[in-house]
């Protein structure tokens, strides 16, 4: 799933009608106090970053004027939230808060549907109130093709307890949000607080939004907004990493290819995704070896996408060496693997006798594959051997490189 930063997922809720507080992004000290002073009154600065919890984290802060603006910017800019470096911030006008209330829509997975959780209680980790409190709590399923129907949405804030005008503002603003949800293809819209300002409005004082990667395509209004990808990151994406992004998402329809680059490492890891690459990491470290990234591939991708993630993965500086695994429960096509991974060693000038490259692959085609591979003078284990096996096989001669190249 790809993330919106605040800014972007407010702009979609608020060209819906829902009400959202005045905002703008800055850079620095300056922009902030100049808009600042166009919002005319107290106002909050969030650090713009794809994480949640940024008030316990100390990167929201409150300023009654420009000057103050300016000082809470320059605080914000210089910290790092759960890795993410603040190089933008999200100003925008302070509500005069009189409740704050929980509301979001994400997938049951359990149901497959879209789910509306809602409660009075806002501000708050939800998960703790639900087990908590779950009376103060209500959850309701959304058909995803009708919809919800304006009676659903009021009757879930009458159930919690609101009446008069909070009710009606209340249930046209869940209503939108459905839509919005539904129409943007979200697999998470959390508004937390959804707030009744003193004046008697509902408006969405926070706003947290993803978009399923795979519906992408469906959205061109969205390019630019959703970060793909993001939905598996600590910190913000490599350069190496967005490339990945973008040779999965080439070819969306067929199969996953997933990177992620680790610090340093010399030993170039594909494998298939689950378990199995789980044991095939662990296992190579547990035998002294180095991966230098965390790479899947699943669901029988094509074999261009194949070749795009092994150039990817070979393309690291450092790297010398490349481990290649499939359990046999994997549904990938094991001679797709095979002329993806030998064209993108082909089309590197990477020779498999001075460059270790060990491949274990057990499944659909295997036998075809362990041809393509052998052919190329790539060391080939089958079913016959065990991931772990295989993982020591590729240690072993990443220690002899090593020796090798010591004694040169």
């Amino acid at each position: 799933m790809g993330k919106l930063l605040e800014h972007h997922s407010k702009k979609i809720i608020a060209d819906a009608g829902v009400l959202v507080p005045r905002n703008c992004v800055v850079r620095n000290p300056e922009e902030a106090a100049e808009k600042a002073q166009e919002i005319g009154c107290q106002v909050v600065l969030k650090a713009l970053v794809p994480v949640g919890k940024r008030g316990k984290a100390g990167a929201i802060k409150f300023a009654a004027n420009p000057v103050e603006a300016a000082a809470r910017c320059q605080e914000l800019l210089g910290m790092t939230v759960s890795h993410f470096p603040v190089e933008k911030v999200l100003v925008e006008e302070k509500l005069s808060i009189a409740q704050e209330w929980y509301l979001s829509i994400t997938i049951d997975k359990k149901a497959q549907a879209p789910v509306v959780i809602a409660s009075l209680e806002g501000g708050v980790d939800v998960e703790i109130l639900s087990r908590e409190h779950p009376e103060k709590v209500i959850t309701h399923l959304i058909d995803p093709v009708l919809g919800m129907a304006d009676f659903e949405a009021k009757e879930i804030w009458a159930e919690l307890g609101l009446n008069g005008k909070a009710l009606t503002l209340a249930t046209q603003t869940l209503i939108r949000l459905v839509r919005v949800f539904l129409e943007k293809d979200a697999s998470i819209l959390e508004i937390n607080p959804l707030v009744l300002t003193e004046s008697g409005e509902v408006a969405a004082a926070a706003s947290v939004m993803s978009i399923d990667d795979s519906a992408m395509y469906r959205h061109p209004e969205l390019a630019g907004m959703v970060q793909l990808g993001s939905e598996r990151t600590w910190r913000p994406q490599t350069v190496l990493e967005k490339l990945m992004v973008e040779v999965n998402e080439a070819d969306p329809y067929r199969g996953t290819a997933r990177y992620t680059e680790m610090d340093g490492g010399d030993i170039g890891f594909l494998c298939g995704g689950g378990g199995g690459s789980l044991l095939s990491f662990d296992a190579l470290v547990s035998f002294g070896g180095r991966p230098a990234n965390y790479s899947e591939v699943g669901g029988n991708p094509p074999e261009r996408k194949v070749y795009g993630i092994t150039k990817g993965i070979l393309s690291k500086p450092g790297v010398k060496g490349l481990f290649v695994a499939h359990n046999i429960t994997n549904n990938t096509q094991v001679d797709v693997m095979a002329r993806g991974v030998v064209q993108a060693l082909k089309d590197l000038g990477i020779d498999p006798n001075t460059f270790p490259v060990i491949v274990r692959e057990a499944g659909v085609n295997d036998g075809a594959a362990k041809e393509i591979f052998t052919a190329a003078g790539i060391e080939y284990f089958g079913d016959e051997a065990s991931i772990t096996e295989a993982a020591g096989r590729m240690v072993e001669r990443m220690k002899s490189l090593a020796a090798a190249e010591g004694g040169e």
